[in-house]
């Protein structure tokens, strides 16, 4: 007998039972019911709002019941721990879930109010995670006995010697984007890419129907004078698929295509021709051409797949970190990586990249060197409050070297 979840998810329930659904008043398993309720709040216009009602008066029992419980469904603990529907009681159950992600705990962590502020201060997690502390430590409701304490346990963690380092002078060798790493011959086996299908399973069955759409113009990157042979190379591309193409005024012309835009235009092609499952694999297991694509899918797991990848080098992630044509939550997932963190020009091209979420540049800014911070307060594509704190932090550091 199938869940009633799944009987409303098939859209085979009578409208008279809807409603009592919205209200909370089916006869199943408590945690059933929430994820009942989470899901018509969502994805229902007409009994939403009754849903949302309901869940805000929710019994307490059973909501910190499901939000301790890694087992509730994901969509209900994304529910649950949106700033727009937080309930201040069940937020310390949610922090030490660890089913709800680091970069969801990062993002309210940076906005979080005076309250919950308090309670992420208290909670083992936070304690325990340089990154949720940078982000907290960014807060504008922090008190300053507050930042002094998370700075002093920052001060503990590795994380400090990763700062060092990058403050150490680095040769002009180990910051060349196009330098080779030795990972990059490297074969990724099927074991590991199984893995991570496994993982984001849920995810990518979400996005089973989509094609590849590259974020941009292919050949964004390119020269301008080779830009209509890059069109011609990828003419071939759209398949079964979208891929978005930018057409030139001038008519193509014909000419050599050189080797790097003939490679493009086979990559698209080969691309376009696969399913999510295959542009996974091929963003974990393929070359620096796929990967320089793929990283601008606008299927986020795809996007993310490249990161994963143990092929791609340090030159191309300082290169993704710069780039306004890739999802943000690309821009999100590379702070998260201690490997990435360890590039400073990794750290200063977020900084500097308008598309990075505001969240996230405040959590780095305090690893820029001091004419950075200078330059960044002085750059007008950033954010308003990136700009003013690089100000901030620019003339607090002078000062600190004055002395």
């Amino acid at each position: 007998m199938p869940r009633m979840i799944d009987v409303i998810r098939n859209s085979a329930l009578p409208s008279n039972t809807m409603q009592f659904a919205a209200k909370g008043a089916l006869l199943v398993p408590a945690g059933e019911m929430i994820e009942i309720l989470v899901y018509i709040a969502t994805h229902n216009k007409v009994f939403g709002e009754q849903a949302r009602m309901t869940l805000a008066g929710w019994d307490e029992a059973s909501s910190r019941e499901a939000a301790a419980n890694p087992q509730t469904a994901k969509e209900v603990l994304a529910y649950l721990i949106d700033p727009q529907n937080l309930r201040p009681v069940l937020l310390p159950a949610l922090l030490e879930n660890s089913s709800i992600s680091e970069h969801l705990l990062i993002s309210l962590a940076s906005s979080a109010t005076r309250e919950q502020v308090e309670m992420m201060l208290a909670s083992p997690r936070v304690n325990q995670s340089p990154s949720l502390l940078n982000a907290l430590g960014s807060n504008f409701s922090l008190r300053d006995t507050e930042a002094r304490t998370i700075r002093e346990k920052l001060a503990g963690f590795e994380s400090q010697q990763v700062v060092a380092e990058m403050h150490e002078p680095v040769s002009p060798a180990t910051l060349e984007p196009d330098t080779p790493d030795a990972n990059t011959s490297e074969e990724v086996s099927d074991d590991v890419v199984n893995t991570f299908l496994v993982e984001h399973a849920a995810e990518i069955a979400a996005e089973a129907g989509k094609g590849f759409q590259v974020l941009g113009s292919v050949h964004e990157e390119l020269p301008d004078d080779d830009a209509e042979t890059a069109v011609a190379a990828a003419a071939g591309a759209t398949t079964a698929s979208t891929v978005t193409v930018t057409p030139q005024r001038k008519p193509v012309m014909k000419k050599r295509v050189p080797d790097s835009e003939e490679k493009r235009g086979n990559a698209l092609q080969k691309i376009a021709k696969l399913d999510i499952k295959g542009r996974i694999q091929l963003a974990m297991k393929g070359n620096k051409e796929e990967r320089s694509l793929l990283i601008r899918d606008g299927t986020k797991i795809v996007a993310l797949a490249v990161l994963e990848s143990p092929k791609v080098t340090d030159g191309e992630v300082e290169k993704f970190a710069s780039q306004k044509n890739v999802l943000e939550a690309v821009l999100r997932a590379i702070p998260l990586k201690r490997r990435f963190m360890k590039m400073y020009p990794v750290v200063r091209n977020l900084t500097f990249n308008p598309r990075t979420p505001i969240d996230v540049s405040l959590g780095l800014m305090k690893n820029l060197l001091v004419h950075d911070l200078r330059n960044l307060a002085g750059n007008k594509e950033v954010s308003d409050t990136v700009r003013k704190l690089a100000s901030k932090m620019f003339r607090a550091k002078l000062d600190v070297n004055k002395k």
